[in-house]
């Protein structure tokens, strides 16, 4: 069976995550070595709380890669490969050191300061989920919110009938508004709004630091969330990750290029991205399920 595996993002954050890696000693040991590269140990933090310094944005982006690259690490202990890797939002640098493009301590560093730049930008926006409606009609939708100054976008494509819009308060409320009753839309636990213009105050930050680390062609392809097609193409995969901090996240579009190749594969302390590609009727296991490893290891056997 050939593999594809999936990173989650900074939504996955609990107060809890990662205690079924810290069971496995090749994961502990991994988590221990990202508490070392990091100026300060995320992984008390994961365990205890509290919740709400937990997702705050310079903690939750680190946490979720401890627990992506710990879980990485039990695949490859147990002798799995990937055919094709992608990662959600700040998982697509889990992604690439993956696929062997990031060395560990370059990705653990890229986090940091990935999440460094975003918390400093401030709260200047939030994001929202829209249920129930195509990516097209949540687009009319934005448009219609947004005034001069205050704008709403679409900023991740989840799943059919899931996609999550940023913007500014004022912008937010209006799309709320103009939406039927049959639409569900959902604030979403995040200090601010991100894939959308309102990072820009980040950007030239995180583009020095990405053009500044050694990228490597990597050994399988990458499926960037900025145009969701797989490519081992190193100039691609820099620009792409730089430009995810203000664009959209083709998520739906990734996972179907990641379905065509391989059997999906959520790697980290997470289900939610196995549920976005369910409802993409899309192939996808969890490794939160205990019954995902015993499952791999009789198709290697097989």
């Amino acid at each position: 069976m050939k593999l594809g595996y999936l990173f989650p993002g900074q939504g996955t954050v609990r107060v809890g995550m990662g205690a079924w890696l810290r069971r496995r000693p090749v994961a502990r040991d991994r988590l221990d070595l990202v508490d070392t590269l990091l100026d300060r140990p995320i992984t008390p933090l994961c365990a205890r709380g509290p919740l709400d310094r937990l997702v705050a944005t310079e903690h939750a982006q680190v946490a979720v890669t401890a627990c992506n690259l710990a879980a990485l690490a039990v695949l490859e202990e147990e002798g799995h490969r990937a055919a094709v890797v992608a990662g959600h939002s700040v998982g697509e640098l889990s992604a690439l050191h993956a696929a062997g493009a990031l060395t560990l301590a370059d990705t653990v560093r890229l986090v940091g300061t990935r999440a460094a730049l975003m918390a400093a930008v401030g709260e200047r926006g939030g994001m929202r989920a829209v249920m129930g409606l195509p990516v097209e009609r949540v687009e009319e939708l934005a448009e219609a919110a947004s005034v001069p100054g205050e704008p709403v976008v679409v900023a991740l494509e989840n799943a059919p009938g899931h996609v999550v819009v940023s913007g500014v308060p004022f912008a937010l409320d209006r799309l709320a508004a103009l939406a039927t009753d049959a639409t569900k839309v959902v604030p979403l636990q995040v200090g601010n709004a991100f894939h959308s213009p309102l990072m820009a105050p980040a950007l030239p930050g995180w583009a020095e630091a990405v053009r500044a680390t050694t990228l490597r062609e990597p050994r399988v392809p990458v499926v960037p969330n900025v145009t969701g097609e797989p490519t081992t193409d190193v100039a691609t995969l820099r620009e792409a990750l730089i430009g995810q901090l203000t664009g959209r996240v083709l998520w739906t579009r990734t996972v179907a290029a990641v379905d065509a190749i391989a059997t999906g594969v959520e790697v980290g302390d997470s289900k939610v991205l196995t549920g976005l590609s369910r409802r993409a009727e899309a192939r996808c296991l969890s490794m939160s399920d205990p019954g995902t490893l015993r499952r791999l290891a009789k198709a290697v056997a097989a």
